[in-house]
């Protein structure tokens, strides 16, 4: 879902998230400051092969307002991670479908390359099992083995629930692709929703359940490798996070996505520049500059999903 315009009839939060500096009760507002930067996702493009209900990104196979990043766009910012302290574990690439962009194979390569770990969102849908882009994985997975995961966005363990959000058959075809990947020897995370009212201990038995059925090898109970994610819908009401929530919540700002990643994005027309985090590709503000140098600087956690999906995740901290 696109993010609201702060000045739009529409924006539902009042006064709140406009100024970066303090809340719509004058307070401080919480910045993040990056501490521990360990992952840099790439944005592949917009583009995808299916259109899901409430897609945060709005991909669609219409969807072009990302366009396709590049290798050599990539290999630009990875030379540029050479210069810089940071002791970065992972590059990640998200999209859209990433597997739609043709240089998804090449971009990895470059990025295992350099001694990264690389993680790849994706539907593991028909753009994954094209014969090409699967010799292309089976190659990496041989020459740079424990070096790469593959994230499946199953929305739910139950077809009837996870095609309520992607459309009829994208269960199926999801679990050949996950198949394929366990007869690769291919490590694989999923990406869940928490749409259905379950709690978390159920949604978990749930995927266990289908895991084993199958024979992945995904830990359903680690909520790194099945990750569980809340929804974000910006029209929702949320309070501010200002800095004194730190000391209320007892929580860290090191705890927070922009305190640990980055996010390149390639905006129609543009050149790639540098986003705070994967959440908020379209919003002008968490753009911080065109290179990873720029993009040090702390980040003023002045939207919605700032709150409710990094910060909260439903508590109330204000004052």
């Amino acid at each position: 879902m696109k993010d609201f315009d702060a000045a739009h009839p529409s924006w539902p939060h009042g006064e709140k998230f406009i100024n970066p500096n303090v809340t719509a009760k004058g307070e401080k507002r919480a910045t993040v400051a990056l501490t521990n930067p360990q992952t840099l996702w790439f944005n592949t493009g917009t583009l995808c092969n299916i259109t899901c209900v409430n897609c945060y990104i709005d991909s669609s196979p219409k969807n072009d307002a990302l366009v396709y990043i590049t290798t050599e766009e990539v290999t630009a910012y990875l030379d540029e991670l050479e210069g810089l302290d940071w002791d970065l574990r992972e590059i990640a690439f998200t999209g859209g479908e990433p597997f739609m962009n043709p240089d998804m194979i090449d971009m990895t390569r470059a990025a295992l390359a350099r001694g990264y770990e690389v993680l790849i969102l994706t539907n593991a849908m028909q753009p994954m099992q094209r014969p090409a882009v699967q010799a292309g994985l089976v190659a990496l997975n041989r020459e740079f083995p424990n070096k790469l995961t593959l994230r499946i966005s199953l929305d739910h363990w139950s077809q009837e629930n996870h095609d309520e959000m992607r459309g009829l058959g994208s269960f199926s075809r999801t679990l050949d692709g996950m198949d394929w990947l366990r007869d690769a020897g291919i490590s694989m995370a999923v990406a869940a929703r928490s749409l259905w009212h379950e709690t978390d201990a159920e949604a978990r038995s749930g995927f266990a359940d289908l895991y084993r059925a199958r024979n992945y090898k995904i830990d359903a109970q680690n909520p790194a490798i099945t990750v569980i994610f809340p929804e974000m819908d910006a029209r929702v009401e949320v309070p501010e996070i200002t800095t004194e929530c730190w000391g209320i919540l007892d929580k860290s700002p090191d705890s927070v996505m922009c305190a640990s990643s980055r996010m390149v994005v390639k905006r129609k027309g543009e050149a790639p520049s540098v986003a705070a985090c994967t959440l908020l590709p379209y919003d002008r503000q968490f753009d911080l500059g065109v290179t990873l140098k720029e993009a040090q600087k702390d980040v003023a956690l002045n939207h919605p999903h700032c709150a409710k999906f990094c910060v909260l995740g439903g508590a109330s901290c204000s004052a």
